[in-house]
């Protein structure tokens, strides 16, 4: 089935515009939780092999200049050109890269110009389903049905990349948001164990402030739009903790508003780390002037400048990067972040990016194709910093324990959702990472932030 060409019909082209905020529909969107079989890398046999079968790539195709258009930049973005150059050889085609700032933007402005790419790399499932109700979307039934690598996707991972039924995204890079990031040695040599519970982990902040110890290192990383995301990370896993999965579906659908009271108490819990005397280092002038990978750093410094870092499992990037002798596994590891009280269900929040094909082309089926097999994403595990969903990929094809078990961690989890940051409406996306500076910053209070992101005005402007 084609897609719907980006020049037809001047009345998509305009729903597309009103609607380009990335809207949510509810039941497309939620990820059941991910247990035994049905989640990430299943595979639990040691004597499965890393090795798997080389990628079945259709040589000399049609059309052979692929567009494909993504966010992917610097390491990323080097590990991609590494995993598609080997298509490019096998198949005699070629990838033609658009870069882009602002994916949703500038997807709407090529395709109202008639110059949509081939292939969209989506940073969460919300576009997936605004560009599968305008029609924009090849459905991949045609394209991997009957293929082997049909059947390396489970179920939920399938159900997250589909809309009103019908499969348009192959979930490709996934990115663990339940992370937690701490010095084996550091906690060993302190004699801290491990919390498992929020109480625990207060309780042990408290002992660190108590010892003479800082506890925590938060961000708000400086980038264009606003740095709240890392934030508001905080208090998507804080809600998928605290209320359960049915309530965070509700929330994020706007069925449940922001001052909803279990909403309230995530918010509390986030505003009790922040702003709790010698919790956090450098205080909140810190957290909005440091980076994404700054905030690992102080924990691996002789003495640590603190102890705990909340941040998505691709931090291992970082860290390794700065600091290429420590071990993983014994110098540096994360735990999975706390749940609400003992005996609570485990609960993960996650990020990824999708293969959706806009034009259906040899090419970009080849293409899709290739990434959607295990080889392709072997090959970028090997170079770190990536997460497959594909059964095919055994656990030890992941070049070391922590990045294994980040995975791993998904497998095991009873709940697995979406980020909350990824699905909202873009404006309430802004709205929400602008309050959280605020929170952090000690501005208006609590009650007129929940307040105003409950605004339905809000929420529907689109």
């Amino acid at each position: 089935m084609m897609a719907i060409d980006a020049r037809s019909s001047g009345g998509r082209r305009r729903r597309f515009r009103r609607r380009r905020a990335l809207r949510l529909t509810c039941a497309g969107v939620l990820l059941v939780g991910c247990t035994g079989g049905g989640g990430v890398s299943p595979s639990t046999s040691t004597s499965q092999s890393a090795a798997v079968a080389p990628a079945t790539v259709t040589p000399a195709v049609v059309a052979p200049a692929v567009k494909v258009m993504g966010l992917w930049s610097g390491p990323e973005f080097d590990s991609f050109v590494a995993v598609k150059s080997v298509w490019e050889r096998q198949s005699g085609a070629t990838v033609d890269w658009t870069g882009a700032r602002d994916l949703a933007g500038e997807l709407s402005a090529a395709i109202d110009a008639g110059a949509a790419p081939d292939i969209a790399i989506l940073p969460n499932p919300a576009l997936l389903h605004e560009l599968a109700a305008d029609g924009r979307l090849v459905p991949l039934a045609s394209v991997l049905d009957g293929d082997p690598v049909r059947t390396d996707y489970s179920p939920p991972w399938i159900d997250l990349g589909s809309h009103g039924g019908t499969w348009f995204g192959v979930p490709y890079k996934v990115t663990n948001k339940a992370t937690v990031w701490y010095s084996p040695k550091a906690f060993a040599a302190a004699g801290y164990r491990v919390p498992t519970t929020w109480d625990e982990l207060l309780a042990l902040a408290d002992t660190m402030v108590a010892d003479g110890r800082t506890p925590f290192s938060i961000v708000a990383p400086r980038v264009p739009g606003g740095g709240g995301w890392a934030l508001t990370d905080w208090v998507s896993q804080l809600v998928l903790a605290t209320c359960g999965a049915e309530r965070y579906d509700q929330w994020v659908a706007g069925a449940v508003p922001w001052t909803d009271p279990c909403v309230r108490v995530a918010f509390e819990r986030f505003d009790t780390v922040v702003h709790r005397p010698g919790y956090v280092l450098g205080g909140s002038d810190r957290i909005v002037a440091t980076g994404d990978a700054e905030g690992a750093y102080p924990l691996y410094g002789d003495p640590p400048g603190a102890y705990l870092y909340y941040l998505a499992s691709f931090a291992q990037a970082f860290i390794a990067a700065k600091y290429p002798s420590l071990a993983a596994g014994s110098d540096y590891d994360f735990f999975r972040f706390p749940t609400a009280e003992a005996g609570a269900v485990r609960s993960v929040t996650v990020g990824g990016d999708i293969v959706v094909m806009l034009h259906d082309t040899p090419a970009a089926r080849s293409l899709v194709r290739y990434l959607a097999g295990a080889s392709a994403q072997q090959a970028w595990i090997e170079r770190g910093g990536f997460v497959s969903v594909n059964r095919s990929v055994a656990p030890s094809a992941y070049p070391d324990p922590v990045a294994r078990r980040a995975a791993e961690e998904l497998t095991s989890a009873d709940v697995v959702r979406f980020s909350a940051g990824d699905l909202v409406p873009a404006a309430v996306q802004r709205a929400w990472w602008k309050a959280m500076l605020e929170l952090v910053k000690g501005g208006s209070g609590l009650d007129p932030i929940l307040t105003a992101l409950s605004d339905p005005a809000l929420r529907a402007r689109r």
